[in-house]
């Protein structure tokens, strides 16, 4: 029978395996925040490019809120919009934030901002 000594043990200890699981468990919670509104922002980066396709201002907006309507997007709206044109195209930008609240005052603000291609 051989004894080991604590020097030859390799491995966690139960109190950093505590450790890692709650700092993993917190990491999974935000991400599971910040996952949705990366599917918006994907889902407003479509509704761009479609709106692009408009002639006027109003139209462009017109677009796009009926995007919004289809897509369930709620961080922004025809009139967040920066319509302008580049040469004969019509240019489309956005931006908005949205903040996600994590403990007592603590805040994540995630900042996003596009334009049609």
């Amino acid at each position: 029978m051989t004894v080991q000594t604590k020097s030859k043990q390799r491995g966690i200890s139960f109190i950093g395996l505590i450790f890692v699981g709650g700092v993993l468990a917190m990491a999974g919670v935000v991400a599971a925040q910040v996952f949705p509104t990366v599917l918006e922002f994907m889902a407003v980066q479509k509704a761009v490019q479609r709106a692009s396709a408009g002639q006027s201002v109003v139209e462009v907006r017109s677009i796009f809120d009926k995007a919004t309507e289809i897509d369930a997007i709620s961080s922004i709206t025809g009139k967040d919009l920066e319509v302008g044109k580049q040469g004969d195209k019509v240019v489309v930008s956005f931006a908005y934030q949205r903040e996600i609240h994590l403990v007592g005052p603590a805040f994540l603000t995630l900042k996003y901002t596009g334009q049609s291609k």
